[in-house]
């Protein structure tokens, strides 16, 4: 009976030979049982292509510091904001490109150019002697950061109907793992020489360079998965496929949706509303998820008499460590039944409200000592992480469900240059903030520190407002 249903259902589609697509849809029709397999390329690819965006947060200080532009440390974290920023202009300027190649050449040589290139250029900046040598290199690993949207859709199209929810949550929690993961990183293998003499001598590249031991730890890990992803199926069909001229990406942009899974025929993608809200929400969110992570580092690296908390890069890798056990934690076994329970808009919605009184927290934090700062700190930490990494995959999972396969890399294209954009301007714009707020330590008004906490929740407040109509719109199932 089971080989009779099989058979049934295989006859059902129409599948064409040699279209890897097809061959995908009839592993998918045939296949039983939970997709360990499939979840965990998914897991490793995007754990690679977060690993290196916040990887140098926890030591940026010391290294713009150690270039000797900064003329006071008061000017330290105006330059860092610009390094960091790099990376997210240079992914604006080509997300829409890879989105558009990745739709019509397939996904597969997309996600292994990104890993690859991470390899590369990641070790690279790991090796900078001077700030324009940093700047340059973080531009050029964001130009070629093309893995993530097209994972997304890969994500959405290697897993059948029943577990597609369950794989645009793996996307964002090892997005929001490899956030963390890799600031540890940053922190406990930055300055090796100085911090583990007995295995590393000042004579040594790791000595010479004293950030090249997380960065080239980094890329070690993406050559493995770049030959890992050398087996991967292709999830793109072949055949049936327009003429090139109107295949370009204006066209992309224009192309018809059908009305497969309930979806109403969206034509436009930049008129898609339930495409392109959910976008605004994601940027904004994701605007302050790497403001966030600059100011933090940037906080608690610095001296106890601009507010911060005169921390080690060790200690910030801890408190990151310990924030990425929690988060990984929470969004493996609470954050599906949240989902389930509330729906992605009201799991945004709670998770952007509980932030605000957190963030308002820390400034008050660093006035504590001993036992009770760290307590209160890894606390803050964990929560803040949980929810900023719920409340973005809310809106991942919208977007998804508001386009077809034919336009999913383009959509994700899309979000990923607008969100570039957002996270472009968070570095440099937070580390601007940061360094007028040591400027300003006796004001009446937000002294210090406290001002570049209300401007985090300002952008909270902002996502928060956008997730209710008429702004936002929900894709009909």
């Amino acid at each position: 009976m089971a080989e009779e249903y099989e058979e049934a259902l295989l006859e059902k589609q129409k599948y064409h030979d040699g279209c890897p697509g097809c061959k995908v849809e009839q592993m998918k029709q045939i296949r039983q049982g939970y997709p360990y397999l499939e979840l965990s390329i998914i897991w490793i690819v995007v754990l690679a292509t977060s690993l290196p965006i916040s990887s140098l947060y926890p030591f940026l200080y010391y290294m713009i510091e150690d270039f000797g532009i900064a003329k006071t440390e008061k000017d330290i974290g105006f330059y860092a904001g610009f390094v960091g920023g790099s990376f997210m202009l240079g992914r604006a300027l080509t997300s829409l490109l890879w989105g558009v190649i990745a739709d019509r050449f397939g996904r597969k040589p997309i996600i292994l150019l990104g890993t690859i290139t991470i390899a590369i250029f990641n070790a690279l900046f790991g090796l900078s002697s001077n700030f324009w040598m940093a700047i340059g290199t973080r531009f050029l690993l964001g130009i070629f950061n093309c893995s993530l949207g097209t994972m997304k859709a890969y994500a959405s199209e290697i897993l059948y109907e029943e577990y597609q929810a369950t794989a645009m949550s793996a996307v964002s929690t090892a997005w929001g793992i490899g956030l963390i993961i890799g600031p540890a990183l940053g922190g406990f293998l930055a300055q090796p020489a100085d911090k583990y003499p007995n295995v590393f001598s000042k004579e040594s590249i790791f000595g010479r360079f004293r950030y090249a031991l997380p960065c080239f730890t980094i890329s070690a890990f993406a050559l493995v998965v770049t030959v890992l992803c050398c087996f991967i199926p292709e999830t793109l069909h072949n055949h049936g496929r327009q003429s090139t001229s109107k295949d370009d990406s204006s066209e992309k942009l224009e192309a018809e949706s059908g009305a497969s899974n309930g979806r109403a025929s969206q034509g436009s993608l930049l008129k898609n509303w339930p495409l392109m809200s959910s976008i605004g929400v994601y940027c904004v969110l994701c605007l302050h998820d790497i403001a966030y992570f600059e100011i933090f580092s940037l906080w608690a690296n610095s001296p106890r008499k601009y507010g911060g908390l005169s921390y080690s890069t060790n200690d910030v890798g801890t408190v990151l460590t310990i924030s990425g056990l929690g988060l990984f934690a929470f969004q493996v076994f609470l954050y599906p039944l949240a989902e389930r329970l509330l729906g992605p808009v009201l799991v945004t919605r709670f998770a952007g409200v509980l932030m605000i009184p957190i963030q308002m927290g820390y400034p008050f934090i660093a006035c504590l000592s001993g036992f009770s700062q760290n307590l209160l700190l890894n606390c803050a930490s964990i929560l803040i992480n949980v929810l900023s990494v719920s409340a973005i995959t809310g809106m991942v999972i919208l977007q998804n469900k508001a386009v077809d396969q034919s336009q999913r890399g383009a959509a994700n294209g899309i979000a990923m240059t607008v969100m570039s954009l957002f996270k472009a301007i968070g570095p440099a714009g937070a580390g601007i903030l940061f360094s007028w707020s040591e400027t300003r330590l006796d004001a009446t008004f937000l002294p210090g520190s406290h001002m570049v906490f209300f401007f985090l929740n300002v952008i909270v407040v902002v996502g928060v407002a956008f997730t209710f109509k008429p702004f936002l719109t929900r894709t009909r199932r």
